[in-house]
């Protein structure tokens, strides 16, 4: 089993910043992907990043150029820099780790960004 804690959500306001961190613990001696997904209210949970072991990141067309997702391996750690924030970005990111065999997500952290 893989074990996921996310902290750094919070209040901002729009035009501000957050860093989301996610450790993960347990059976991660194969960690594939890591990523970040957001489900706001009344929608469907949707990726916001992702990032392979191999460094390769993918982006949802929303947040490019805003966010960047980076990975620290030794701290089986990722993280979400998240700038220049807009109202639209609120929601429940949540962290999602695959390694070969297992699809673990945290239990999410709240954003909300005020206009």
């Amino acid at each position: 089993q893989v074990q996921l804690v996310e902290s750094g959500g919070g209040l901002v306001q729009a035009g501000g910043s957050l860093r989301l961190s996610c450790v993960a613990s347990g059976n991660i001696f194969s960690i594939n992907y890591m990523g970040w997904y957001r489900q706001a209210p009344g929608k469907q949970r949707e990726l916001a990043a992702g990032i392979t072991s191999g460094g390769s990141t993918n982006y949802a067309d929303s947040v490019k150029g805003r966010f960047t997702i980076s990975r620290d391996n030794a701290k089986n750690t990722v993280y979400l820099q998240m700038n220049s924030l807009k109202p639209e970005d609120t929601a429940v990111y949540y962290c999602n780790v695959r390694t070969v065999v297992l699809n673990t997500w945290g239990k999410g952290t709240l954003v909300t960004v005020s206009s």
